[in-house]
């Protein structure tokens, strides 16, 4: 069901689109569905078609998979749907792996009853000379079929709907666009580099949207969260096309708590009405003013907090030094150099218990280096302070290894073995198969298999230099992963099993996982759900020592904690966090390039280290300690 939020206008006064928040992607997911299978049904009563203006990427995909559902499942004709796609890839042949004819296909239209006369997808294969003729015959069909009904639309980080990238106009029409270098870097991901991703798109054009009878726009996930917030609250500009929407009457922005948390109502209700003060809300609102104001939290007063909508939390509590003191407080104590909990000490205000003493520790890695990039400092200190630390690597990370990596893998073992008739034949093999391979193409067997022992010899040596000992690497290869191609499984049981067996097998006291749900291609956030599934499994089956096992959460790779939610930190010097980028470097393959930097160019010892010492920063600014950095970590309570 959306957000409770929603009953009450006055929190929504910041909002120029009507919005609705959903506690997850898969309730937002199933409203849209919904919304569309009711207007197929109700149009089929009267012989009417409907248009739809569909939508590509990661985001409406759980959307298509409603409506297959409903047609397996209820019985839902398309017989009646004529559907129009918002953009593709230009240059792009329909049969590509990239495509979006072969994407909504794949998604939708294989497992439906829709008319082929029907589907209209702007045609990447077109020519230079003859593409404008196309986008204009495009415009023509949407007219000719009465204009579309429920357009569909993602958003891009650059604000961007369709491929409107900054410096649409509100008037433009289907046409080629040149891609704004952030969208191409999104895209890298899909296109295994971004050498490859096309430089230009056929669009609808932002006229054309506003055109559509009905707009449901889509986000999920914190990435979104900044754009999200420019798009509904912001001024209307060309710089950020979706904010054009603001002028349609009928537009919708669907979203889940993540891509809405930087809306005012939810990220600072206290700006827009009175609030229930809790302690956790204590806590967002006074760091949020320590940081608006530029003064350490023991120096707020009354008077800053009244200036800020927060007049009534002083009256609940008295005064701003007791407030202060209070946040200031939980702060200090989430500080610890003892991640493993400190044997022979006060444990009653620290985030980790004294006992038992040494613990075991397990550390989920969902890649083969996020357990060194996004908590090495913590590893060497579990490791340091005498703790039993397993890390268990979870996919293999083959597809994130360049081709010329097998090569030099190859070359050295030729050279060990000169005269090995057998190597030698398939050195010959797997040099011709990459020579002739195109952009996205499947590896073969043994190619994968070579890669995935490249990173697994990285992990190792990582361990080795950490001092975790080999016979504690765990290399579970989750079966989700194991496609070969950017796109993933879903992930099963048999992915749940193997991480319960592996949980019972070491029975840990502590756990962390990551919680960093922001990389290119979601390997993270299905690796937390079968880390989430597995511990509820072995709760269901009433397992004993998993109820003294606390589970952290870490980031680093790609994200990192909001200051109000840190639980744990664990502070870093100038030798260790030397120690943790060592133990980074000791993965070549990922080193100087990424197959999958997402959306930050840099390389992965670059980003920890700057979000390290930048929450080490945040803290000194807030008036704590002044430390060279620290990791910070979120403890999940099931």
């Amino acid at each position: 069901m959306p957000d409770t939020l929603e009953k009450d206008t006055e929190l929504k006064k910041f909002e120029k689109i009507n919005t609705h928040v959903y506690d997850s992607s898969e309730a937002a997911s199933l409203y849209v569905a919904r919304e569309i299978a009711d207007l197929i049904k109700e149009r089929q009563k009267t012989s009417d078609n409907v248009v739809l203006g569909l939508a590509t990427g990661s985001t409406p995909t759980k959307v298509y998979d409603y409506l297959v559902k409903f047609h397996k499942e209820e019985s839902l004709s398309f017989k009646n749907v004529i559907t129009f796609n918002l953009d593709e890839y230009f240059p792009m042949q329909p049969d590509s792996i990239h495509s979006y004819v072969r994407f909504m296909n794949e998604h939708l239209f294989d497992h439906i009853d829709i008319l082929k006369e029907n589907i209209h997808i702007p045609d990447g294969s077109c020519t230079k000379e003859n593409v404008k003729e196309f986008c204009d015959a495009y415009e023509a069909k949407i007219e000719k079929n009465g204009g579309i009904d429920i357009q569909i639309l993602g958003i891009g980080r650059t604000g961007h709907i369709g491929f409107n990238e900054p410096g649409s106009s509100l008037s433009s029409k289907t046409r080629v666009v040149r891609l704004d270098r952030v969208t191409l870097l999104d895209a890298a991901s899909d296109f295994f580099g971004l050498e490859n991703v096309p430089a230009k798109a056929i669009t609808m054009g932002v006229g054309t949207i506003m055109a559509a009878k009905r707009i449901i726009l889509m986000a999920w996930g914190e990435g979104k969260s900044l754009i999200i917030k420019h798009a509904v609250e912001g001024e209307i500009k060309e710089s950020i096309p979706a904010t054009f929407l603001q002028h349609h009457v009928n537009c919708d922005f669907i979203l889940d708590e993540a891509a809405a948390s930087n809306l005012t109502r939810i990220h600072t209700p206290w700006l827009v009405s009175e609030c229930i003060w809790n302690d956790t809300l204590i806590k967002r609102a006074t760091i949020w003013l320590s940081e608006k104001l530029n003064k350490a939290i023991l120096k707020l007063t009354n008077e800053d907090y009244s200036e800020f909508g927060m007049g009534s939390l002083v009256a609940d509590i008295g005064s701003a030094e007791s407030i202060n003191l209070k946040v200031f407080n939980q702060l200090q104590q989430t500080i610890t150099g003892w991640p493993g909990g400190k044997p022979n000490a006060d444990d009653h205000n620290r985030p980790e218990r004294k006992s038992p003493f040494p613990k075991t520790s397990l550390i989920f890695s969902p890649h083969p280096d996020d357990d060194v990039i996004s908590m090495g400092g913590t590893l060497l200190r579990l490791v340091d302070q005498g703790h039993h630390v397993h890390v268990a690597y979870q996919t293999s990370g083959n597809i994130a290894v360049f081709d010329d990596e097998v090569i030099r893998f190859l070359d050295f073992a030729l050279d060990m073995q000169p005269n090995n008739h057998e190597l030698i034949k398939q050195f010959d093999k797997i040099r011709d198969f990459l020579k002739n391979k195109t952009p996205g193409q499947i590896d073969s067997p043994e190619i994968q298999k070579i890669k995935g022992l490249i990173r697994k010899g990285e992990a190792l040596s990582a361990c080795r230099y950490c001092g975790v000992e080999e016979d504690n690497a765990h290399f579970q290869n989750l079966p989700f992963y194991e496609t070969g191609t950017v796109k993933k499984k879903p992930h099963s049981q048999a992915d749940i099993q193997i991480t319960y067996d592996l949980l019972n097998k070491i029975k840990p006291n502590q756990v962390f996982a990551a919680g960093d749900l922001s990389d290119p291609h979601g390997t993270h956030r299905v690796c937390l759900k079968i880390v989430f599934e597995a511990f509820e499994q072995l709760k269901k089956d009433k397992v004993k020592w998993i109820d003294d096992c606390y589970l952290w959460l870490y980031r680093g790779a790609w994200q990192e904690w909001d200051v109000a939610d840190m639980e744990m930190t664990v502070p870093i010097g100038p030798k260790d966090m030397q120690r943790k980028k060592n133990a980074i470097f000791k993965h070549q393959s990922q080193k100087d390039a990424a197959m999958f930097p997402g959306n930050d160019e840099r390389e992965f010892w670059q980003r920890a280290e700057q979000r390290n010492k930048e929450t080490a920063r945040k803290y000194n600014a807030l008036g704590l300690a002044e430390y060279e950095a620290m990791e910070s970590f979120v403890r999940y309570k099931f």
